[in-house]
């Protein structure tokens, strides 16, 4: 792992969940924090994957995170948690496993097609228990004044 190449992982991911940002119309005082949320997941699940553990639990890891940091940042940014979880989980969407479970689809490689859709089924299942996981914790509120 170069620093060009985190350098470059850093930008991209960056800029990608910044654009997402923009083309679904996020409020504009909030696309910098979902930018670096975008960093933040790429970067866990780059890490991760990097020093050989499976891409499922590198994809799980990053939701934690995601989710996590979403429901800090709602609190004090006074804004739903949604405009921060779905752009941070955007660069470790498995679009291109998706991709290649069709492709050996329809060229008739069904060994290959399995394989790629169950990694793809295991993916997501990851980052939907990683959000209902995180969101099973509960978060301290602040308490009524009695007056």
């Amino acid at each position: 792992m170069d620093i060009l190449s985190i350098l470059v992982n850093v930008a991209v991911s960056f800029l990608s969940t910044f654009g997402y940002c923009i083309i679904f119309n996020i409020p504009k005082r909030q696309l910098v924090f979902c930018g670096l949320l975008g960093i933040v997941s790429w970067m866990i699940y780059y890490t991760m994957t990097y020093f050989s553990l499976s891409e499922v639990l590198a994809t799980f890891a990053a939701t934690c995170a995601i989710v996590l940091l979403s429901r800090v940042l709602s609190k004090l940014r006074k804004c739903p948690v949604t405009i921060f979880i779905i752009p941070g989980i955007i660069p470790i969407i498995p679009g291109s496993l998706l991709y290649y479970t069709a492709y050996n689809f329809f060229t008739g490689d069904m060994d290959a097609c399995g394989r790629y859709g169950f990694l793809t089924i295991k993916i997501i299942f990851a980052i939907v228990f990683a959000i209902i996981v995180v969101f099973a914790i509960p978060m301290k509120r602040k308490k009524k004044s009695k007056t």
